[in-house]
């Protein structure tokens, strides 16, 4: 799916995955080797990340029902993990996503299949 800033419309993802179900929010990105620039991985419901066993650095978007962001983890590196009771849902992202589109807290984004 494509995920698109609301505010300044900038696309975060033009191939972002939904993990909506046990299996997929438990695995997320640990199989991978790398995350492309244009894809994501969309975790729903979600609070909390890690990046424990994991072979590279994410950008972390944290976001509410409405799908604001409440909280950003850029470059979040390897063997870290991240909280945000606020959140509903976390959009991971390539590491230097966040900076490159200018997304903030406070910004709404738009996901379209």
């Amino acid at each position: 799916m494509r995920v698109t800033n609301q505010k300044n419309g900038a696309v975060l993802a033009t191939n972002a995955v939904k993990a909506n179900t046990g299996p997929t929010r438990r695995t997320g990105l640990l199989r991978h080797q790398s995350l492309p620039a244009g894809e994501g991985l969309w975790i729903v419901p979600c609070e909390g990340v890690h990046t424990i066993g994991m072979k590279f650095a994410i950008d972390v978007v944290y976001l509410d029902k409405k799908k604001k962001v409440v909280k950003l983890r850029p470059e979040m590196g390897k063997w870290r993990m991240s909280l945000c009771l606020r959140a509903r849902s976390v959009l991971e992202l390539p590491s230097g996503t966040v900076a490159a589109t200018a997304t903030a807290v406070g910004d709404v984004l738009e996901f379209e299949e």
